[in-house]
């Protein structure tokens, strides 16, 4: 009995030795970061040197690997059924994680209860973009053009239940206004058409649209925020353009599957959170308009549940049920 007691106990020991050991070491492969929109993007833009340099930190390579459509569903539905074991990351945002679960009869998972959170990324508001050529001059033109044609007026966002579309919704609220609006599969199509004159006017996250404003192919009418962009100091708020209490914008933060083991959640946090403070990541993105942040897993966990217990109450009443 004593033998099989001491067999039982090294046994024991070897197995924990291995299990440190594993986690010490992790990681040992290339580690994937999904991005559920397409490149070029805003959210994009930001994931593509974040996965350079966490890969850089860890000694692995970080992969990005667009998987657009649905609003973002496709992309995370894909990262949330992945083993737990820290080798699939995702870029999750406002809209795939507190928005969607309440516009979609189903998305196929839990954001709250299938994905485990481990830091916010960056946030940026949402601004009223219009081609350079088109004949809207400012938001007055807008809501002008919107009360002559209520229905008519086009506008386009990344998709269905977005951000973009959402400042729309909120646009025609606060206005008393009534816009068409054509959704994308994401950010890149939507301002494209923008700029070849296809639709007049879209919301957008404020990064995708700094380089056309400085090329003067679009005009930015107003940022829908509650201060003016330092990179982009001349355009008013929607408050000062006309358009009292349009308010919209967008965070993102990385996240694993949920069962992903502590100590690979508290690496990743670690060295994410030291790239994300670190001036020399946050300088360049900060010129192009977005606000670079980082959190504690718990931070972000707390700020899902809210939003999207917010976003709930708000789909109800706007009535938004997407197939």
């Amino acid at each position: 009995m004593k033998t099989i007691r001491c067999i039982a106990a090294m046994l024991l020991a070897c197995t924990a030795t291995a299990a440190v050991q594993a986690q010490a070491a992790y990681p040992v492969r290339p580690i994937t970061l999904v991005v559920p929109y397409p490149a070029g993007g805003a959210a994009d833009t930001i994931a593509r040197p974040l996965a350079m340099e966490l890969g850089n930190r860890l000694g692995q390579p970080v992969v990005i690997d667009n998987r657009a459509g649905a609003n973002g569903n496709i992309g995370s539905l894909f990262a949330a059924r992945q083993p737990a074991d820290g080798y699939t990351l995702l870029l999750g945002s406002t809209s795939t994680l507190a928005v969607n679960p309440h516009v979609y009869p189903s998305i196929g998972y839990d954001p709250i209860k299938d994905l485990q959170p481990i830091t916010l990324t960056h946030q940026m508001p949402n601004v009223l973009v219009v081609g350079a050529k088109g004949p809207l001059q400012n938001v007055a033109d807008v809501i002008a053009a919107a009360k002559a044609d209520p229905g008519g007026l086009v506008y386009g966002s990344a998709g269905n239940g977005n951000s973009m579309h959402l400042a729309g919704l909120t646009f025609q609220e606060k206005t008393g206004t009534s816009l068409m609006h054509v959704p994308y599969r994401g950010g890149p199509p939507a301002l494209n058409d923008v700029l070849a004159g296809t639709i007049p006017m879209m919301f957008h996250n404020l990064p995708a649209v700094v380089s056309h404003l400085q090329a003067g192919s679009v005009r930015v009418l107003a940022v829908a925020d509650t201060k003016r962009s330092p990179v982009m100091p001349d355009v008013p708020t929607m408050d000062e353009a006309g358009a009292p209490g349009v308010y919209s914008g967008v965070w993102n933060g990385l996240l694993v599957p949920v069962g992903t083991p502590p100590e690979v959640v508290d690496r990743l946090n670690k060295e994410l959170r030291s790239i994300l403070e670190s001036d020399a990541f946050k300088a360049p993105f900060e010129k192009m308009g977005y606000e670079v942040i980082s959190s504690t897993p718990q931070e972000l966990e707390a700020l899902l549940a809210k939003d999207s217990a917010a976003m709930a109450v708000t789909m109800k009443n706007a009535q938004i049920q997407l197939d």
